[in-house]
């Protein structure tokens, strides 16, 4: 009720209205879901003249979300051991997830963002905004409240965490995509063999992303490693914003380059060319 009476005062009742229907509940204060769906390509100034975005509550959220869905599997999931807990916990909380879950929501038409933000910027847009969402939904209301969204909101409508449970995720793939979509360079060394106590050989796989180390994955065969370094990879992807940039830094030095040696090449001989 007390709400309720908050909402004739509002000066925003459209936002108002439209947070409730995401949410199920109305928000105390509807001002840090508004700050939840700003991203940082757009400029956006506090009253106190700082620069707002969601990337602090990205932060939050994150945490909060990893909490959840691990109080969610821990207690659905009794028998069974942590690996399997920490594997499916993966696949819910994996960007190309997150980023469904917030379209799925209505989330996507709610975020304010720049049209000239560039394509690496935006692709962990949406997933990341659900996060930021989350940690909105936690400051607002509370833990109790907050996994009571994630439940009814998130996990029952469009997660049978049953099946996803038995499907496989190949990061490894994943990884690949990514780079190809983005034409970047991507290597997979194998850095060290070794034993363990029982004599059994472990792999340990190094990635890297125009020369830049991406991740280190350790694993009872090469496949394994492999997959271990690639999740590691995408994590990175994920939480550094400064490594992508990186990334496409030396993608375009790389190019720039290349475009100044052609000429040189151009005008070398038939056996110099066949010399490179």
């Amino acid at each position: 009720i007390i709400n309720r009476i908050r909402l004739l005062f509002c000066n925003n009742k459209s936002s108002y209205f439209c947070f409730y229907q995401m949410l199920g509940f109305y928000p105390r204060d509807v001002r840090i879901y508004e700050q939840a769906l700003l991203h940082k390509s757009i400029f956006v100034l506090s009253e106190q003249g700082h620069q707002m975005n969601n990337e602090r509550l990205e932060f939050l959220g994150d945490a909060i979300l990893n909490a959840i869905i691990t109080d969610i599997l821990y207690n659905g999931f009794k028998n069974k051991e942590e690996g399997f807990l920490t594997n499916t916990r993966s696949k819910i909380v994996q960007r190309e997830m997150l980023n469904k879950l917030a379209v799925e929501i209505g989330l996507d038409k709610r975020i304010k963002s720049s049209a000239h933000a560039s394509s690496h910027n935006t692709y962990n847009m949406y997933g990341n905004a659900l996060e930021a969402f989350v940690g909105a939904i936690y400051i607002d209301q509370g833990y109790k409240r907050c996994k009571k969204f994630i439940e009814q909101r998130i996990i029952k409508p469009y997660i049978d965490l049953e099946q996803l449970s038995r499907k496989d995720v190949n990061f490894k793939s994943k990884l690949i995509e990514w780079c190809q979509k983005r034409k970047v360079e991507l290597s997979f060394e194998l850095i060290e063999q070794f034993f363990d106590d029982q004599s059994n050989p472990i792999f340990q796989t190094e990635i890297l992303i125009e020369g830049l180390s991406a991740g280190i994955g350790s694993g009872y065969s090469k496949k394994e490693s492999q997959q271990n370094a690639a999740h590691m990879a995408l994590k990175k992807i994920k939480k550094s914003h400064d490594f992508v940039v990186n990334i496409f830094e030396i993608k375009t030095q790389k190019e720039e380059t290349s475009l100044e040696q052609q000429p040189e090449i151009e005008n070398m001989t038939e056996k110099e060319k066949a010399d490179i």
